[in-house]
């Protein structure tokens, strides 16, 4: 019998709460009933703006998202050791805690103004650190910092293409690509092949961050975005702890998988301190952790299968819910011989048309439905009195 989805399973009293407004910070009540506030991370900084510093706050009680996922069973399964996850963000600070020891970067991609690409190798990777509860998915895989944007947290098609090249030249078999651009180029396109061509899975945010400010109303109509729109490209959506999308967020025409991301919590380019994020990339960053798990475990694994497993093995809904304990355990089946599952196609999003097209199925079903019902009222009346009456069905 299959398990509950991650969205049913008991998380009250929610140790966390998500972020509705992105602020300046974000309340997280704590296991004790008091109130701690974790300074939210943005994707961008405004030109002239300070770098990100440390957070002078420590969520120590379990985020929803971890018990979400059941990452505390997963974890006795495997942590990802051999395994290097490459971020394609806004680099990685060599500075953060929480991965000391294990992160190497491209060019200058050691440092990390922004934050969040430290914040994303976090979630894939951060190690448990005594008194706090928060860690990575894969906490003993190492990261490279790969920088695919400007210092600013800017993407372009040009430096994204780039930073997936030096990722997989570097000989990275899983790579997390946060940026999600409206257009794609000839080199992106010729990027992401070098890297199917290098056995190397692509995991990427279906969706851009959303901005500070944004409603149902200014949110864009559902769209691709690149790189996870490209053939072969994991793509990911990201989902509060209702198992629902933010009000106004952007919507892909299709997404392969969906993880937490929503008012997530995760660590910071120095310091010990937490902050709180939002966006499809901090969803990559789970996958992309799960994924180091499942090529520590199984290095056979081609990037095609590994894919397969994280979408076959995802629990049912609009768009298939990240389940790393089944990920992990159903391999071990794949490894005795049952039969290895190859990557799914994107699920195409529900649209009014396809709602409206439900609908009218519906009606018709219920007026066959009453059609039948009326037949079998009427010869339970009829049938009777015409027997009464003498009447006997004709012979041949």
């Amino acid at each position: 019998m299959r398990r509950l989805p991650p969205s049913l399973r008991p998380v009250m009293p929610l140790l966390l709460t998500t972020v509705t407004a992105l602020g300046v910070s974000a309340p997280a009540a704590t296991a004790a009933g008091t109130t701690v506030r974790l300074p939210v991370l943005k994707s961008q900084l405004a030109d002239g703006a300070a770098c990100t510093g440390a957070s002078g706050n420590v969520a120590s009680a379990v985020p929803w998202e971890q018990q979400s996922l059941d990452l505390a069973r997963t974890w006795q399964l495997g942590s990802g050791a051999g395994v290097t996850v490459a971020v394609v963000d806004t680099g990685v600070s060599q500075q953060a805690s929480a991965l000391k020891g294990r992160i190497t970067a491209v060019g200058g991609a050691g440092t990390d103004c922004v934050g969040h690409g430290s914040f994303v190798a976090g979630l894939i990777a951060a190690a448990p650190v005594k008194g706090v509860r928060f860690a990575g998915v894969a906490q003993r895989a190492r990261i490279l910092g790969v920088r695919g944007t400007d210092d600013r947290g800017k993407a372009t098609a040009a430096t994204v293409a780039a930073g997936i090249r030096a990722a997989v030249d570097a000989g990275v078999k899983v790579i997390e690509v946060s940026p999600a651009l409206a257009q794609s180029s000839k080199a992106l396109t010729s990027a992401v092949r070098h890297a199917a061509d290098h056995d190397a899975l692509l995991v990427a945010a279906a969706v851009p961050d959303a901005p500070t400010k944004v409603t149902s109303s200014s949110a864009p109509p559902p769209q691709d975005y690149w790189p996870a729109a490209e053939p072969g490209v994991l793509s990911v959506l990201d989902v509060d702890v209702k198992g629902a999308r933010p009000d106004g967020a952007y919507t892909p025409r299709g997404a392969r998988l969906a993880a937490p991301g929503d008012g997530v919590v995760g660590t910071g380019p120095k310091g010990t301190g937490h902050f709180i994020g939002s966006g499809a990339s901090l969803a990559a960053g789970y996958v992309a952790g799960t994924a180091a798990l499942l090529r520590a475990a199984h290095p056979d694994l081609t990037a095609t299968e590994v894919a397969g497993r994280l979408t076959a093995t995802a629990y049912p809904a609009d768009v298939p819910r990240l389940d790393p304990y089944a990920a992990v355990t159903s391999v071990r089946d794949v490894s005795t011989g049952a039969a290895r599952a190859s990557a799914a196609e994107p699920v195409s999003l529900p649209s009014d048309e396809a709602d409206a097209r439900a609908t009218r199925r519906a009606v018709l079903l219920a007026a066959g439905g009453g059609g039948v019902v009326l037949l079998v009222a009427w010869a339970a009346v009829v049938v009777p009195r015409g027997r009464a009456r003498g009447w006997r069905p004709t012979r041949r």
